[in-house]
């Protein structure tokens, strides 16, 4: 299985402490060589860049297609980041991209790309029985409350899915 990840969501899950779920998940996680820049380019997040530094599943890769990375920059308004995640996603047919920004997920979408997002992962690691009710109810409140957008709808959807009896629960949260 080939997973690729913008920045976003494994800023996101490191923030959460909960960055091993994805190598629970999917083993490997691949990220485009502008993802990893971006991921250890601040000096003010030590810590995390050394977490990132020496993160045994994160394999970084180069992207092949340069002229699709400019498309998506220039025409499409996409950030580095997220036009080699998606670069990278379609070039190597990834069986999934993670990548949380909406404009970058319309794009993905568009391109017939499957998707998820940060709390996707999450549902899907309570689906799989890595976290509790109460370790994904606690992660969602803390993305509520820190400068991390998740909309009251997609809070709701949490809501419904943890508190869904266990047959009704197994549904996937990745998308086209």
């Amino acid at each position: 299985m080939i997973v690729v990840a913008d920045t976003t969501p494994i800023i996101t899950l490191m923030k959460l402490n909960r960055l091993d779920l994805l190598e629970k998940l999917f083993g490997t996680v691949v990220v485009p060589n502008a993802v990893y820049e971006e991921l250890i380019s601040n000096s003010k997040y030590l810590e995390e860049v050394q977490v990132v530094v020496e993160c045994p599943f994160l394999k970084r890769l180069e992207v092949s297609d340069r002229q699709s990375i400019k498309i998506l920059r220039e025409v499409v308004g996409l950030d580095a980041g997220e036009s080699e995640a998606i670069a990278l996603a379609e070039e190597k047919r990834a069986d999934l991209l993670i990548i949380d920004e909406r404009k970058g997920r319309r794009v993905a979408k568009q391109m017939e790309l499957i998707i998820t997002g940060t709390i996707g992962i999450l549902l899907q690691a309570f689906d799989c029985k890595i976290l509790s009710r109460g370790e994904i109810l606690s992660c969602s409140e803390k993305l509520r409350d820190s400068s991390i957008r998740i909309s009251d709808s997609l809070f709701e959807l949490v809501l419904e899915h943890v508190n869904a009896p266990s047959s009704a629960s197994q549904s996937s949260f990745l998308t086209q």
